[in-house]
């Protein structure tokens, strides 16, 4: 697991009421967290996602879990940085 999924595993998702499964396995994918009383996927994504080939995997990625009616939620390392140390000023 990356810094991010760690701390997200760790620090949130490992204290849900919920079952959360780390690297699950879904079709041809390994999402990075699951839970299947809300069917939702949560990935965080790093650098090898931002140029035209990892885009289009991810779209295709995205199609395949909504297609079996899943929800899916990317978190971005970029994102979760700025969010995460605007969390932490507060």
């Amino acid at each position: 697991m990356t810094k991010q999924e760690r701390h997200l595993w760790f620090d949130y998702l490992k204290k849900l009421p919920l079952t959360i499964h780390r690297q699950k396995v879904i079709l041809r994918y390994i999402v990075d967290f699951y839970c299947d009383a809300a069917k939702l996927v949560i990935e965080i994504d790093g650098g090898q996602h931002y140029d035209d080939i990892g885009f289009a995997k991810d779209l295709e990625r995205g199609s395949c879990l909504q297609n079996l009616g899943l929800k899916l939620s990317v978190l971005r390392i970029r994102m979760w940085i700025i969010i995460f140390s605007r969390f932490v000023r507060q």
